[in-house]
């Protein structure tokens, strides 16, 4: 008798794959990886690795999943705080301390001229953006009730900059700046406030 899937070994397989190709991408670039070195990196026959992602493209596209994930939960969390100006921060926080990881912040970069050639990289990239301006404008309309956010602002406008403001970072990362955005939380946050303020 075969022996039944488990569920939840798959997943962690899943996620040990897209974990060794992160590094692998974010070394070399997605193009440049070949299905070889995933597979050395995660320690697995090819046989293996198409057994959980059927192509090099599915793997990238697992890498996005997985981040619209842990968004969907900081923007969550974010909402949960009483005060509007706490929770746009908390979002902020959280992107820059992921910046600041030099891995993650060429893998974005790699991700995102991944999804100028590949349409379903680049829905699920605009899909992201979306759930940013979302949360953000959500936080927005809260501040305005708290007195703490401009109610002429265009909220769309306003939460487009914030995003901005968070992908640059990245930028300065990847560019090898001596710049750490995980240290530049007062700053950043003077900065957000005084943007922000009727």
């Amino acid at each position: 008798m075969a022996r039944k899937a488990d569920p939840e070994r798959q997943e962690a397989r899943r996620q040990e794959v897209v974990a060794a190709a992160m590094q692998c991408f974010a070394e070399k670039g997605i193009h440049a990886t070949s299905t070889a070195e995933i597979c050395k990196a995660a320690g697995m026959s090819a046989g293996n690795l198409f057994y959980y992602f059927p192509s090099k493209d599915a793997i990238v596209q697992a890498i996005a999943e997985y981040d619209r994930r842990d968004m969907t939960m900081t923007f969550e969390e974010a909402k949960a705080h009483a005060d509007a100006i706490d929770g746009i921060m908390f979002i902020l926080d959280a992107s820059l301390t992921q910046s600041g990881d030099p891995i993650f912040a060429r893998l974005s970069l790699e991700i995102a001229t991944e999804a100028t050639r590949n349409p379903a990289v680049a829905a699920m990239f605009v899909g992201h953006e979306v759930l940013m301006i979302e949360a953000f404008c959500a936080l927005l309309e809260r501040g305005v009730g708290q007195g703490t956010v401009d109610p002429d602002l265009d909220f769309e406008k306003a939460a487009l900059w914030l995003i901005a403001i968070a992908e640059g970072a990245i930028g300065h990362v990847v560019l090898g700046r001596p710049f750490d955005p995980r240290t530049h939380h007062d700053i950043l946050a003077r900065l957000v406030k005084r943007f922000l303020a009727p």
